[in-house]
């Protein structure tokens, strides 16, 4: 499920990122999509890769890595994200659901820590 008012656009500074068309209450859910479990050994060797930036920790201990559908690898980072993602182990999904209100034509950010106001330095420079 993405909610039809998402799209992908263009962003300043970041490459490419989730945008809306109308306006989002605070605590609504906006996307809910499958994620494909791998082990960790798998994770060694996406590491390697471009796909390094796109994998989450994954199981209730993290001893497997996943790829996530949907538009979920599309939301950048913020330390200050208006989203944070969900995850539910059991029906290997995450859900994505907004912090605060967002306004249309907003970019939609995740805090890749996991929380969305962890201030915990990411592995890139960020510009926000």
């Amino acid at each position: 499920m993405i909610k039809s008012y998402l799209y992908v656009d263009k962003t300043d500074n970041m490459g490419r990122g989730v945008f809306t068309h109308e306006r989002i209450p605070a605590n609504t859910i906006i996307e809910m999509s499958p994620v494909i479990v791998m082990t960790k050994d798998d994770k060694l060797h996406l590491d390697k890769t471009l796909l390094h930036d796109y994998i989450f920790d994954w199981g209730k201990q993290q001893d497997k890595c996943c790829m996530a559908l949907g538009l979920i690898p599309m939301y950048n980072h913020s330390y200050k994200s208006n989203c944070e993602y969900i995850m539910d182990y059991e029906d290997d999904v995450i859900f994505i659901q907004t912090v605060r209100a967002i306004e249309n034509g907003e970019e939609l950010t995740i805090n890749y820590n996991g929380d969305w106001n962890d201030s915990t330095k990411v592995w890139f420079d960020v510009n926000n």
